[in-house]
């Protein structure tokens, strides 16, 4: 009998609803304190995750909860890569 794998489930930041990690966005904080967006889920540092979302997304931005989850200012180019890449996905 095979055992069946467990999904992995993460917390969207904006809507706090459980989903799996691949239906999400993961954005990292480095070692050097720069965050980025890390789409292949591997890179090394303080993860958060927001929704694969425009919804969440404008949420997040307005809000600046990435801000205060990372404690760093988050600049605008972050932003500008999350929009385009949830827009392209869509």
């Amino acid at each position: 009998m095979k055992k069946s794998k467990k999904t992995p489930l993460r917390m969207c930041l904006t809507c706090r609803t459980m989903k799996p990690k691949k239906e999400l966005i993961r954005i990292v904080q480095k070692d050097d304190g720069s965050v980025d967006m890390d789409i292949t889920g591997k890179m090394n540092g303080r993860g958060a995750y927001i929704c694969d979302d425009i919804q969440c997304f404008e949420k997040a931005r307005k809000s600046k909860i990435l801000n205060r989850n990372f404690s760093a200012t988050i600049d605008d180019n972050l932003y500008n890569k999350l929009e385009e890449y949830i827009n392209r996905t869509k």
